[in-house]
């Protein structure tokens, strides 16, 4: 997948790793499934995505630095999410429902969990 330079931050200073904003073109979008399991759901219209590279870590980490970025959006932004952790499946549906945040898609790929979620 092909996707356009990060941009920094609106302080002026680059982003910490793991945080670049990106701008995905619809034709490079990959094919998540929606809630729904629908595949391509996500591709209609153009989104910003901040990246989260939670892959390796244990139980509550790649929930714990997911609602760190989020903290750190502007609302109606979106978070990728990829993670390894099997248990990561019910944290980020039991945290999306009890935060008010909208999981947009899940997904897994060669063990490796990939969620969207949209900031509240």
């Amino acid at each position: 997948m092909t996707l356009a330079a990060p941009q920094h931050s609106p302080s002026g200073g680059a982003n910490p790793r793991n945080h670049f904003r990106y701008t995905v073109p619809p034709a490079t979008r990959p094919a998540l499934r929606d809630l729904a399991g629908t595949r391509n759901a996500l591709t209609i219209q153009e989104f910003f995505v901040i990246e989260l590279d939670a892959r390796g870590l244990d139980c509550p980490l790649p929930l714990l630095k997911a609602k760190q970025a989020l903290n750190k959006m502007p609302s109606g932004e979106q978070l990728r999410v990829q993670a390894t952790d099997p248990g990561s499946q019910r944290d980020f549906q039991a945290f999306a429902r009890q935060s008010g945040h909208t999981l947009r898609a899940c997904d897994v790929a060669d063990g490796v969990f990939i969620y969207i979620l949209q900031k509240r």
